[in-house]
């Protein structure tokens, strides 16, 4: 079983997939304390600065290595190592990376604010341009609108024409 064991740490960085699934298939009861190298250690502590230089098949190995460590206790893992499993699910990288280049806030804020201002002038001309309120919509009008639906009998169940009907009738004013 001790080969098992090293077999993991002596592949080649270069290895075929098929040994790499040989070797994950053969041993899968050991442990992630073993076959963790000390050069895997510095990268989980600073994994932010260094997982965009990480060759794709690295940042797999690392992706894989702290898959295995989150399935232990979570009391149990260092800081570094919460660090790192939660940058690699969730840091600015792959499709959460960032689409807009840096400098880019102030034209979106300036495009925006200057569609907003021709929006707003817009709006100001077309009102300077129309006419006044509609005559039906004088308190006037809408109280004489009332007289006449009960002049004409209109609702008389629960409506203007009803006995004892206390409601406003057409004035909204």
């Amino acid at each position: 079983m001790s080969i098992l064991r090293s077999l993991p740490r002596t592949l080649p960085r270069v290895a075929t997939p098929a040994i790499r699934s040989y070797a994950s298939a053969a041993s899968p009861s050991i442990s992630v304390t073993s076959t963790r190298s000390n050069a895997s250690a510095p990268a989980l502590a600073n994994i932010e600065a260094s997982w965009k230089s990480l060759p794709a098949e690295e940042q797999f190995e690392v992706y894989q290595q702290l898959e295995e460590l989150q399935k232990r206790d979570w009391k149990e893992l260092s800081v570094d190592e919460k660090k790192a499993a939660y940058f690699v699910a969730f840091g600015p990288h792959g499709p959460r990376a960032p689409t807009m280049p840096e400098g880019n806030t102030q034209k979106v804020f300036l495009y925006t604010a200057a569609a907003v201002a021709a929006a707003f002038g817009l709006f100001t001309f077309a009102r300077s341009r129309a006419k006044g309120p509609a005559p039906t919509v004088t308190r006037e009008y809408q109280e004489q609108m009332t007289e006449y639906m009960r002049s004409q009998n209109q609702n008389p169940i629960s409506g203007v024409s009803s006995e004892g009907y206390k409601g406003k009738g057409m004035v909204t004013l």
